[in-house]
């Protein structure tokens, strides 16, 4: 037994102080204090007889009426002493002073009659008085309104000063303007490394040299340089921003707080700069130090632009105060902040500049071989079978980000189990990314017959034109079963340039009116199915009209500001727009005649092609070289994971290429 004791010890939780006790434990002072001050715990309740006998003894000192139907019975010092007092009169329970009976007498004015009768008659010398008492309990529920409201009122100020508690700061309303970070060091356990993080390797690498700076200053500091105050991670949703940030909690061995910026604002005034100030004072005392900031642009917005919020917004005013703090550090201070936003265009210009955030990291969408490093670390846990390519994966997934990826991923593995496989299969992977891309298929959809010919033909014409021109994208798969809004669907290719031309520009414009360059030839009509290619064509004309300079009418001009202040205001003239509109419809005619004269020249491939579609609903690749041969072209394009295997002089291609898009 004595074992049991000593191992059960140190499993029992220890003792924590709670404000609670001292209320509970004053309430049952409370209750305790009514039940005495009401009366003594040996008062005896007495039948009418026994009252009256005891008042023929002339016992009775004092009769008090309690609430107009009690009858308290005092007894006289001396009688006290008597046998069939004494036992009761000398209990512990019994305080001198109280009752020694209790008699309920019903009606009080035959009980007063009786009592003056008594009096009179037997000539005995007692008191009558009467008293009116309230209970504890009455009480209580006197004062219950007020007491709801005061612990309504404790509770909304819990919830809106940050609940509980939790966190850290904000859990009581006098801790509001406390900081909201959450604290990861050395004794927090992080599982993220950057181990985890695949691609990214420019922004790894800067992200590390910020993590060195922190564990070996004196490295740096020694040649009279100064340790950067902050960097900014910029870039399209999903791409890996705050995985980055959550690697630096991982690998850093100094103390890494961690919030979002909505964390700082609050629905008083002030509260945001207040936990601005505390951050900084509690990043400043463990130094050095990282803080992570994340979505900045919840505060850090261009002041000034938004006039019906006037001077003294709250956001303002803590933007303020991160511009004040971030400044006010010197050279002995090693704190570090990083922040992560993707709208880097609505930062303010002063939270920008040197001195705050020095370096901006730009986390880009992943190239072919980073979504291949990414697949690579997404599959891990996953049971693959052996067909499961990763290199056409990642080939097939362009402009895929990070996050796609892993949605991808799991939408794969959901579809093995929905199917009761015991392993993922390559073709899994392909319904996933058709599934995120064109949407659920609605195989039960009704179409008529003359409805699903159109749609053959519309989806055939796409893919007759874009194998035809050498710099459209290949197709991969087509389809005319309807998935999400669309009624047919087609999946290309598209080679992943660092710039592109004017003619890569015309011949994707031209695949893509041949949808409806098809449905002219076949059936001399048009329908509304081309909503979406009209759309992509147009905006692509004016891209090139009015964004890239492409057309020589209008010249080499660009009409596009990247800070964002042209959205109400056109930066030319009349006349200048009536030539761009211009432009743009001849430039998108001109790729429609030439997608119909491509149609008519391959108009018996074109129906088969069309014909093979309704008959299996679904085409892929190879049907297309088994109608229209291998394309041309193929032997230009080059496969991105052979770029090692080839000549150096190819890698000196790429490295220039690369230059030329930094120096832009």
């Amino acid at each position: 037994m004595s074992d049991k004791n000593k191992n059960s010890t140190p499993n029992v939780p220890k003792f924590k102080f709670n404000m609670y006790w001292i209320y509970g434990a004053i309430f049952v002072v409370l209750i305790g204090v009514s039940f005495i001050n009401e009366s003594s715990f040996s008062t005896k309740k007495i039948s009418t007889n026994r009252f009256f006998k005891i008042l023929e003894s002339n016992d009775v000192n004092k009769i008090l009426i309690i609430n107009k139907n009690i009858a308290e019975v005092y007894i006289k010092k001396e009688a006290e002493k008597k046998d069939k007092y004494k036992q009761q009169a000398n209990s512990p329970l019994f305080r001198k002073g109280s009752p020694l009976f209790q008699y309920d007498f019903g009606d009080l004015q035959n009980f007063e009659n009786k009592l003056n009768q008594y009096k009179s008659t037997k000539n005995l010398d007692f008191d009558i008085d009467s008293d009116s008492r309230g209970s504890f309990f009455e009480s209580i529920i006197g004062f219950l309104p007020f007491i709801l409201l005061i612990a309504i009122w404790i509770f909304f100020m819990r919830r809106m000063s940050g609940g509980g508690g939790a966190g850290g700061g904000g859990g009581q309303i006098f801790n509001i303007g406390k900081s909201k970070a959450k604290l990861f060091d050395k004794d927090t356990k992080v599982k993220t490394t950057f181990e985890n993080v695949a691609g990214l390797e420019g922004a790894k690498e800067e992200v590390q040299e910020i993590v060195d700076f922190l564990k070996n200053p004196d490295k740096y500091t020694a040649l009279g340089g100064k340790i950067p105050k902050g960097a900014l991670l910029v870039g399209p949703p999903g791409t890996g921003k705050t995985l980055l940030a959550k690697a630096v909690a991982g690998e850093a061995e100094v103390p890494f707080f961690s919030l979002s910026g909505s964390d700082f604002v609050e629905m008083f005034v002030g509260v945001g700069a207040s936990r601005v100030r505390d951050l900084f004072k509690q990043a400043a005392q463990k130094s050095p130090s990282i803080i992570f900031i994340d979505e900045i642009d919840a505060i850090g917005r261009a002041r000034g632009k938004n006039s019906m919020t006037g001077g003294n917004d709250e956001r303002e005013n803590t933007l303020n105060q991160l511009l004040t703090e971030m400044d006010g550090f010197g050279t002995d201070v090693n704190v570090i902040v990083l922040a992560a936003t993707n709208r880097a265009d609505v930062l303010d210009s002063a939270l920008m500049r040197a001195g705050r955030f020095d370096r901006q990291i730009y986390v880009d969408l992943p190239d072919i071989k980073e979504r291949k490093e990414i697949f690579e670390v997404h599959i891990k846990p996953l049971k693959l079978s052996d067909d499961v390519n990763i290199e056409f994966l990642a080939q097939q997934t362009p402009g895929f980000s990070g996050a796609d990826i892993a949605n991808m991923c799991n939408e794969a593995a959901l579809i093995a189990a929905r199917g009761d496989k015991k392993s993922i299969h390559h073709q899994d992977f392909l319904d996933a990314v058709d599934r995120i891309v064109g949407g659920l298929e609605k195989k039960n959809k009704v179409i008529t017959p003359k409805e699903k010919k159109t749609i053959a033909f519309h989806e055939a014409g796409h893919a007759t034109v874009s194998w035809m021109l050498e710099h459209a994208a290949p197709l991969v798969k087509v389809t005319i079963v309807p998935r999400g809004q669309s009624l047919g669907a087609a999946w290309y290719l598209p080679a992943e340039r660092m710039i592109v031309q004017t003619e890569q520009m015309l011949d994707e414009m031209c695949a893509t009116l041949g949808g409806r360059a098809a449905e002219k030839i076949i059936f001399n009509k048009i329908s509304t199915g081309a909503l979406s290619d009209l759309e992509k064509v147009t905006k692509q004309a004016r891209a090139m009209v009015t964004v890239y300079g492409l057309n020589e009418k209008v010249g080499n001009l660009t009409y596009y500001d990247s800070s964002g202040n042209d959205a109400f205001v056109k930066p030319y003239s009349e006349n200048t727009a009536k030539t761009i509109d211009e432009e743009i419809s001849k430039m998108i005619e001109l790729q429609y005649q030439r997608a119909i004269d491509i149609l008519d020249k391959n108009k018996e491939k074109l129906t088969v092609l069309a014909e093979l579609l309704l008959e299996k609903e679904v085409i892929f690749k190879d049907d297309l070289i088994k109608i229209f041969g291998v394309r041309p072209f193929e032997e230009e394009v080059t496969d991105a994971f052979e770029v090692k295997e080839k000549s150096s002089k190819i890698a000196v291609e790429e490295e220039e290429i690369k230059d030329t898009k930094e120096e832009k």
